[in-house]
C-alpha cells in the first residue's frame, strides 16, 4: 500500500450553543483543518488538527501539510506510521521552523490520518488495533454545560440536565472572570445543585498571576473541587509547582503543552496531577501515546483534552491504561460518519474500522471552506 494523493480541507462549524466564552475566547465556530491521504489500494485516511474558527491560520495549517509534508509523504507505505512520523518530526528544514507551532499542528493530522489508514486496512476500530480491551469502561464528564458568559441559572440548569439525560459523571465550570468573588459564586451553586456525589472540575484557561489564583484556591477548597485547569499562564512552569505545593486542589493542563519535553518538565516539577493531553495539539497519536505513557509511568491519570470533539480521543481512552475519564465536547459530532456515544454515562465503544475521523459527505459539502 501506497500513499498516491494528498488533499486537504478545512470544517468551520458552528458551536452547537451559539457564542460561548471562557476566560480567554469567545467562540463562534470549531474549525477542523485536515487532510485525506489517498492510498493506491483506496483506503483513504482522513486527519485534522482543531482550532478555534481563525481561518487565516487555518489555512496556513493546511498549506504546511500541502507544501512541506505532501511531497515527503507520497509513496510512503502508510501503515508505518511511526517511522513516517519520526521521518517528518526531524525533517532538518521543517524541524527548525514548527517545532509546537503551524508544523505541529500540520503533522498532528497527517499522523492521525496514518493511524486512521492503518486502523481501517486491518479492518479494526483503532481501540483494539492499539489493544484496548472490550471491558474497557471511560467515564464521560461534561465541559459544555459551564460557560462563562452563561448566567448561573442557565449554567446550573445545564449541568443538570447532563446529569439526568446522559449520567455524566462529572461536570466542568469555567472561571476567570474580573470578578472573582462571582466566580466562586456560580461554582458554589453548581455543587449545591449537583449534590456531593457528582465531581466538579474548574477551567481558568490561563488566565489569572499567581495571588489571584491562590485567593481563588482558598475560596473553593471546601467545594470538594477534583482539579483546577489551568489556573496560570499555560507557560508558567515554576508557577504551576509553586502553586501546587501551596494548596491542596489537584492541578490539571495539558490541553496548552505542544511537545513530549513540556508534559516531562511539569510532570517532573510536580505541577501537574492530571494530564490532559490532546492529540490534535500534540503532533498525533504517535506523540500523544508518549505523553500518555510518561504520565503513567508516574502515577497520573490521563484525562485527554478533546480539541478533536471526543472522535480520536474515544479511541485512545480505550486503549490507554492510564486513562479512565474523558471530557464531553459535541460541538462537531454530526460531522462524522462514526460519532462518538455516550450511554448511561460512560463511552459507547465505536465499532467502524478506523480512528473515528471519516467526515460525512454532508459535513464536507456544507463546512469545507478550503476554497471559499
Amino acid at each position: 500500500m501506497k500513499i498516491d494523493r494528498i488533499e486537504t480541507f478545512i470544517l468551520h462549524v458552528p458551536v452547537t450553543r451559539g457564542i460561548i466564552k471562557d476566560s480567554t475566547f469567545s467562540v463562534t465556530h470549531r474549525s477542523a483543518p485536515g487532510v485525506i491521504l489517498h492510498t493506491d489500494d483506496g483506503v483513504k485516511g482522513y486527519g485534522f488538527t482543531g482550532t478555534q474558527g481563525h481561518l487565516d491560520s487555518d489555512r496556513l495549517i493546511v498549506g504546511a501539510i500541502e507544501k512541506c509534508y505532501g511531497p515527503l509523504l507520497m509513496g510512503r507505505d502508510p501503515t508505518e506510521a511511526r517511522q513516517i512520523w519520526q521521518d517528518l518530526y526531524h525533517h532538518p528544514p521543517l524541524q527548525y521552523v514548527g517545532r509546537g507551532g503551524i508544523m505541529h499542528l500540520a503533522l498532528a493530522a497527517v499522523d492521525i490520518a496514518l493511524w486512521d489508514i492503518k486502523a481501517k486496512a486491518a479492518g479494526l476500530p483503532l481501540w483494539r488495533l492499539l489493544g484496548g480491551g472490550a471491558d474497557k469502561q471511560v467515564a464521560i464528564y461534561n465541559t459544555d454545560a459551564g460557560w462563562l458568559n452563561w448566567p448561573i441559572e442557565r449554567m446550573v440548569d445545564d449541568a443538570l440536565a447532563g446529569i439526568s439525560e446522559h449520567g455524566f459523571v462529572g461536570v466542568k465550570i469555567k472561571f476567570g472572570s474580573p470578578d472573582l468573588l462571582n466566580d466562586v459564586k456560580r461554582i458554589a451553586a453548581v455543587r449545591e445543585a449537583v449534590g456531593p456525589d457528582v465531581l466538579l472540575m474548574v477551567d481558568g484557561n490561563g488566565r489569572w498571576d499567581y495571588p489571584t489564583a491562590l485567593r481563588f484556591c482558598q475560596r473553593i477548597r471546601d467545594l470538594d473541587v477534583t482539579w483546577i485547569e489551568e489556573p496560570l499562564w499555560f507557560d508558567d512552569l515554576a508557577g504551576h509547582a509553586r502553586l501546587a505545593r501551596a494548596q491542596q486542589i489537584p492541578i490539571a493542563l495539558g490541553e496548552q503543552l505542544y511537545l513530549t519535553d513540556h508534559f516531562r518538565d511539569f510532570i517532573g516539577a510536580g505541577a501537574v496531577h492530571f494530564v490532559q493531553p490532546d492529540a490534535v495539539r500534540l503532533a498525533g497519536i504517535t506523540e500523544w501515546w508518549r505523553v500518555a505513557d510518561l504520565a503513567h509511568a508516574n502515577r497520573l491519570p490521563v484525562c485527554a483534552h478533546t480539541g478533536d470533539m471526543m472522535q480520536v480521543h474515544a479511541h485512545l481512552s480505550v486503549a490507554h491504561a492510564g486513562v479512565t475519564m474523558l471530557e464531553n465536547l459535541p460541538w462537531m459530532r454530526d460531522c462524522f460518519v462514526d460519532p462518538v456515544a455516550i450511554s448511561e454515562g460512560h463511552l459507547v465503544k465505536p465499532t467502524l474500522p478506523g480512528a473515528g475521523t471519516t467526515p460525512t459527505d454532508d459535513a464536507l459539502r456544507r463546512f469545507n471552506v478550503l476554497n471559499s
